[in-house]
């Protein structure tokens, strides 16, 4: 399947008193000729694996379904392709999905459908479970693709507000897709009223309605402003929206001054009026709300908004919102923000409850050039400690990308010493830009104190990249797996089934650079395809996704094709809703903090078999984590398959050539220098992972060399790995940051001593007595 980018659609199907529209008996459904038979699937329970010659044959049958079971439905999200942009899969919802409205009780039923490559579309996801009551059987009138409409003079209609969740992607709604307003369009007519500074006319105030009609931008914004000045409010100039075909804008939107909470003086007022561009050119009134959360002032003039010039784009220039005349300099204030305006509250809020409980909770809000909220970082203290054990290398995921997240919730996750992954941060994104990646990570670097990851694995898109480079100069940043896959099941899909296997064997067997790199110059010079885009840009890129290139960095944990799970697996989806989103982070959290406590107790308290008598065995059984000496327990068993032969020697350097038994072709070179028992394997290994191989194990059994050199047992795997950082304090780390580090790590140790020393009476003396005794040593003054 093509990625995807999801758009919004409309609120509602229900289109009011001035729409003709025609319905259906159940069991038939609209064609574009008239009135067929569905062959009976409308009396069928909805399931996965359901087909439709259309999505609109899959809205009128969930319709139908629908009045059978007692509610109603609404056109949710809609996901395009990115290779084409047509339409991909389509969401059906009940009537009281969300919360953008006070009679809609956050309602998970849904049905989602996927086009195949037949043409077909297939029922590929499903909740029936609602959490209101049925009304039985319901009466619905069902739209057909294209309904009529009634050119009747319209009633003030109040529109409820649909956020983007997709960034890089203007909102749609029917008028995206030609068809007519519901209210009909009725021309602006200009009536006599004051004059502005430069001596225009500015509108009289009329009540604003969705379908009023305007010939530019600039006269609904005067409209809209003489209107609030006899309503009694000020006006500010809040998203636009722009075409992905030509970049020009498709829609504005002008809101109440207290929109927002970014400063004291605003309230989170919803007041609002949006318009969009039509095909004439002129500008209509899409979406409107009327009703304001704080007191009115008729006659309040608004003195404070900045004269508004129309440009040739039909757009407007001001303080609030300027064009991307020169896109370098006045990028930060026209981006779009994916995130709803109703989170920032609910977090800050979350945020400063956390801070009363937590001295090391870290939070920042990105502000653009208006003070309007953007992107959102935040950490705890022990987010912040792990950064100090194992914040070398560390996964930027964002999997809310894929299209299965309605949120865009992004995290920093680092592995710890079993393995398991480990957060290292939280994020919601406001949208897709260098400016909002470069700003993401400049503050989680600045949470951490300063310390740049040796490895990174984020996507490819070029603002990522960009941000990469700039914050993290140095910082290995290795594409997404999920990314890489995708984009080569789209474009080898038309390729011979002979050529992706050897693509693959090219990929994952190559051991060297320099054998990659001849075996993929001999793949497309067999199949001819030098002159290939997407392969010669991939090669170009080689060294952020090629195994091959990849093993001289380490990414420890990270498996060598990439792949990982998500921190919270699929608690965090498509169907969470902000009131659930920070309970389930929380318990998402925990319940990983939970296995980490597990492992820590078993790594102290179990003792793993000796599979040889070998005093290295012993030494790193002692050392290492149980997940750790596993990993190490392997690679020495199977040494003893591989033969040893020196094929050089030089004052105290040496060179082996270390094969498999019974295998030729499975062969490695390793380097040892006696004088300081460094040793080199041309598999990498220990750069990639951290952990000796059984190559230079086989070596250094040859060798007698019985233990191993401190250099070659990482402190980041060993059980005491949470004291990692008192080794900083010989490398010139700044005072600042480590009474940081000795904050997080003595508060970690006590909040264990915490734990344990409350379950029980005997346990909570037993933890007194020991904190008592070694205040003493630390003369405590009482």
């Amino acid at each position: 399947m093509d990625m995807e980018s999801a758009d919004t659609e409309p609120t509602s199907l229900n289109c009011g008193n001035n729409m003709v529209v025609k319905t259906y008996p159940l069991g038939m459904v609209g064609t574009n000729n008239g009135i067929a038979e569905n062959e009976g699937d409308s009396g069928l329970e909805p399931y996965v694996g359901l087909e439709f010659d259309t999505a609109e044959e899959a809205r009128d049958y969930y319709n139908s379904y629908a009045t059978r079971t007692g509610f109603k439905v609404r056109t949710g999200q809609l996901y395009r392709s990115r290779t084409d942009g047509t339409v991909s899969s389509r969401r059906f919802v009940c009537s009281k999905e969300g919360f953008q409205l006070n009679s809609r009780t956050g309602c998970p039923a849904f049905i989602r459908v996927q086009r195949r490559d037949t043409g077909k579309w297939v029922l590929d996801q499903i909740q029936k479970e609602h959490n209101h009551d049925l009304g039985g059987h319901i009466e619905e009138a069902q739209t057909t693709p294209r309904p009529s409409v009634q050119q009747r003079a319209p009633a003030p209609t109040k529109l409820g507000i649909s956020v983007p969740h997709r960034p890089k992607m203007k909102v749609v709604d029917e008028a995206d897709k030609g068809r007519s307003c519901p209210s009909g369009v009725i021309s602006f007519k200009r009536f006599k009223g004051a004059e502005d500074s430069d001596g225009q006319t500015q509108p009289k105030a009329t009540e604003p309605y969705a379908g009023l009609e305007f010939n530019s931008a600039n006269e609904a914004c005067q409209f809209y402003q003489a209107y609030a000045e006899v309503v009694g409010f000020r006006v500010r100039i809040g998203q636009l929206f722009r075409s992905k075909v030509d970049g020009s804008i498709t829609s504005r939107r002008f809101v109440c001054s207290k929109e927002g909470f970014q400063h004291p003086s605003r309230m989170g007022c919803g007041a609002y009026m949006r318009i969009k561009r039509q095909d004439s050119g002129g500008w209509i009134v899409d979406r409107l709300n009327k009703d304001h959360n704080h007191d009115l002032e008729p006659g309040k003039k608004n003195a404070g908004m900045k004269k508004i010039t129309d440009d040739v784009t039909g757009g407007l220039d001001s303080v609030d919102l300027i064009e991307l005349n020169d896109l370098s300099n006045h990028i930060s204030s026209t981006r779009e923000n994916t995130i709803g305006k109703e989170w920032y509250p609910v977090l800050l809020d979350y945020f400063q409850s956390k801070q009363a409980e937590d001295m090391g909770f870290f939070y920042a809000i990105e502000l653009d050039s208006n003070g309007s909220c953007m992107s959102i970082f935040w950490a705890d203290s022990r987010s912040r400690f792990a950064c100090s054990q194992f914040g070398d290398a560390v996964v930027f995921d964002t999997s809310y990308r894929k299209g299965d997240y309605s949120v865009p919730f992004a995290t920093f996750i680092g592995f710890n010493h079993h393995r398991q992954p480990v957060l290292l941060g939280g994020a919601l994104v406001a949208d897709e830009s260098k400016e909002a990646f470069s700003w993401l990570f400049q503050t989680w670097l600045r949470a951490m104190s300063g310390r740049r990851p040796r490895s990174m694995v984020a996507d490819q898109d070029l603002p990522i990249q960009q941000a990469v480079a700039q914050v993290f100069p140095g910082t290995h940043h290795r594409f997404s797996a999920w990314q890489i896959r995708s984009k080569e099941r789209e474009n080898l899909r038309s390729f011979p089934n002979e050529f992706k296997y050897e693509y693959e064997k090219c990929l994952y067997q190559s051991q060297t650079t320099v054998e990659f790199d001849t075996m993929w110059s001999s793949l497309v010079n067999k199949y001819g395809l030098r002159d290939n885009m997407w392969l010669r840009e991939i090669y170009e890129k080689r060294e952020k996704w090629v195994p091959a290139y990849l093993r001289a960095s380490f990414f420890g944990g990270i498996h060598v094709d990439g792949t990982f799970d998500p921190f919270y697996g699929t608690s965090l989806n498509s169907l969470t809703s902000l009131r659930e989103f920070i309970s389930r982070y929380e318990q998402g959290l925990e319940q990983r903090r939970e296995e980490e406590r597990k492992e820590d107790f078993n790594s102290y308290n179990l003792q793993p078999f000796l599979q040889t008598k070998e005093p290295v065995e012993e030494q790193c059984r002692r050392l290492y984590t149980l997940t750790i000496f596993r990993i190490f327990q392997s690679e020495l068993a199977q040494s003893y398959n591989y033969l040893g032969l020196k094929t050089y020697e030089e004052g105290a350097i040496s060179r082996f050539l270390v094969r498999k038994c019974g295998n030729e072709n499975e062969k490695h070179a390793v380097t040892f220098s006696a004088s300081n028992l460094n040793a080199s394997c041309s598999c990498q290994m220990f750069e990639y992972e951290g952990l000796l191989c059984r190559h230079i194990l086989k070596v250094f059994n040859l060798l007698d060399i019985r233990e191993l050199p401190s250099r070659y047992i990482l402190h980041r795997w060993t059980k005491n790995a949470e004291f990692g950082f008192v080794r900083d304090v010989e490398s010139g780390v700044t005072s600042p940051d480590l009474k940081a580090l000795m904050i997080w790590s003595l508060r970690e140790a006590a909040s264990k001593y915490i734990e344990f020393g409350t379950s029980s009476l005997e346990k909570y003396k037993l933890a007194y007595e020991i904190m008592r005794e070694g205040g003493k040593k630390l003369c405590w003054q009482r």
